[in-house]
């Protein structure tokens, strides 16, 4: 993503966010409404872009503003600045935002397009692990225990006890590479397990990860020395 100019603005604004729910193949958002809207993500195509919410800045969402008995002004616009990830997939479209609170787009500087009505809005974190994920593909096989970690904040239960066991694997892998080169003792599992112990410490899907790993690292330790 490019550069794009902001300016400061002191008016506190925090609109509702949606919760992102991550399946191996399914993305699904609560939406602040109730609603739950599920997004297959076979075949999905994922990009990332700049954008701006336009948000009225007076007396809600007035098409004018009487300034006295006379005349009607229209309402300021601000247009809040957004990251978004777009999923385009058979004809539909998803669209999911980062919180319009970083600041607004300073006008006649850059042009970005506007993110759609109905656009998810989530937390900055659980939008930079969704645009991670769907930006490499949707594969585990190549995350880093640190990636793996941060997925499993938005993961479902089913889908976080998958990514714990990937975790655990990739752990006992560092460990017994380690072990078995010239250098040993730079690797144990609990330092290798660490940045999913810190994300356990405040994301209880996290932490079903965490147990994940842990239960299948001890069954991996024991195949293997029965061998």
């Amino acid at each position: 993503m490019g550069r794009t100019a902001l300016y400061r603005d002191p008016v506190p604004y925090r609109p509702a966010r949606a919760e992102v729910h991550l399946e191996a193949n399914a993305l699904l958002l609560a939406m602040p409404d109730g609603r739950i809207r599920r997004h297959h993500l076979d075949g999905v195509h994922a990009t990332t872009s700049d954008g701006f919410v336009a948000e009225r800045s007076a007396r809600g969402s007035s098409e004018l503003i009487p300034l006295d008995s006379t005349v009607n002004v229209a309402p300021r616009v601000l247009r809040r600045f957004v990251r978004m990830l777009v999923l385009e997939r058979d004809g539909e479209r998803c669209v999911v935002i980062s919180p319009p609170e970083q600041g607004a787009v300073a006008p006649g500087v850059v042009r970005v397009p506007e993110a759609p009505h109905d656009a998810a809005i989530v937390d900055n974190d659980a939008w930079d692990a969704l645009a991670d994920w769907m930006l490499c593909g949707g594969r585990l096989a190549s995350r880093s225990v640190s990636d793996l970690a941060r997925l499993s904040t938005i993961a479902t239960p089913h889908f976080a006890g998958l990514i714990g066991e990937v975790a655990a694997q990739r752990a006992l892998e560092l460990v017994w590479l380690d072990a078995a080169g010239p250098l040993r003792g730079g690797f144990d599992l609990d330092s290798v397990l660490q940045p999913l112990v810190d994300a356990a410490k405040s994301s209880a899907r996290a932490g079903e990860a965490l147990v994940s790993a842990l239960s299948h690292a001890a069954g991996a330790r024991r195949r293997r020395r029965a061998r």
